[in-house]
């Protein structure tokens, strides 16, 4: 099968982790016939620099034309430390989202055991830990009216949702739930928040269609702490774009590595796919940044395409990684000396192109790493 993928490398660690998801995805298309057409298009600060705009017009045509698209990462220190500035690279992102209409972000958490001990939870409270979000990117403050008064003393983010807005994201996630643990949790702030309450009132309604999965409410400043004391209680959860993402980064530490959690985004035509993580400036250029989460987005793109067996080999790929300690040094486990980025993306494709060979031939081919420091 031939498909078209955009490739947007974007800011910081964005173009080292994505080259090592193309390098498995060219590792799938060599095992299992399939031809990947790749068109890179620019988001985030470098169309800043040199054309004014972080979403030049050229990426949105390329991504509308795309099977699915690959996206690393945005920002950059020079707009985060500078709030003055009135062009931003995130502005790209929330472009790009609102001209496909991307509207549902899903982010799977699930705690691999090899990582446990890196988690700042204890093992039997995070033991077992498999959460989707199910995050709205469509409305909310994010999207709604900004205003800064005159004076610079007033500054007003207005939230917006819609019925159909909650609607289409709430029928996803109980969709996915019905393939999972069969319940959904609803965060929101009803007792304070409008839309919080037009949230409530709208997935409530949704849910009598769905007999076989349980709904149950929780206020966000609860779920926080629930999420902390007990997050193998959580299946599906459904929120907004604020605490979607806010829930995502908290998440992101229980399972003991930012660096291997994956999302998609996606809307009726186009779909996204991305690691969670950020841009790690300090780490840009020196080939120390974890890619896993970078080819497990990957193997969510080929989930999306249809091809299941070829996004499970990723998946083993990735579980044989860290199984055998060819890590990142953010999750080196025992291994005294940590692969290197490009050593991780090599192994990977390699496992892909040789999934029989045993643990000690995978060793012993990839045993340089340990003299590149």
């Amino acid at each position: 099968m031939k498909y078209k993928i955009a490739v947007i490398p974007g800011d910081g660690i964005g173009p080292e982790v994505t080259n090592q998801a193309k390098k498995a995805l060219d590792a799938v298309a060599e095992m299992y016939n399939h031809i990947f057409l790749y068109e890179e298009a620019q988001l985030g600060t470098a169309p800043i620099e040199t054309e004014g705009n972080p979403l030049p017009e050229k990426t949105i045509e390329v991504c509308k034309n795309a099977d699915a698209i690959l996206f690393g990462a945005i920002g950059d220190p020079k707009y985060d430390q500078d709030p003055s500035l009135r062009i931003r690279p995130e502005q790209g992102l929330l472009t790009l989202r609102k001209e496909l209409d991307l509207y549902c972000n899903i982010n799977p958490v699930k705690v691999f055991s090899q990582l446990i001990k890196n988690s700042p939870l204890k093992r039997e409270i995070v033991k077992g830990t498999d959460i989707v979000v199910f995050r709205e990117l469509t409305g909310g403050s994010y999207f709604g009216k900004k205003e800064l008064s005159e004076d610079g003393e007033i500054a007003t983010d207005i939230s917006t949702y819609s019925v159909h807005q909650i609607t289409r994201i709430t029928h996803r996630a109980f969709k996915a739930a019905q393939g999972r643990r069969k319940k959904v949790t609803l965060i929101d702030k009803s007792n304070v928040l409008e839309t919080s309450r037009l949230w409530r009132k709208t997935v409530t309604e949704i849910a009598k269609t769905y007999k076989d999965v349980k709904l149950e409410y929780l206020y966000a400043d609860n779920a926080s702490k629930k999420l902390i004391l007990q997050p193998t209680k959580f299946d599906v959860i459904l929120t907004d774009n604020l605490f979607g993402d806010l829930f995502s980064d908290e998440l992101a530490v229980i399972s003991g590595s930012i660096g291997v959690l994956a999302s998609s985004s996606f809307g009726e035509e186009n779909a996204i796919f991305t690691p969670v993580h950020g841009t790690y400036p300090e780490a840009v250029g020196k080939d120390i940044a974890n890619p896993l989460a970078s080819i497990l987005s990957a193997a969510m793109l080929l989930e999306h395409l249809g091809l299941t067996e070829e996004a499970d080999a990723i998946e083993r790929a990735v579980e044989k990684s860290l199984d055998l300690n060819i890590t990142t040094e953010d999750i080196k486990g025992k291994n005294k000396y940590p692969a290197k980025t490009s050593k991780v993306g090599d192994f990977i494709a390699d496992y892909i192109l040789n999934q029989e060979d045993s643990n000690l031939n995978f060793i012993n081919m990839h045993a340089g790493q340990s003299t590149i420091i």
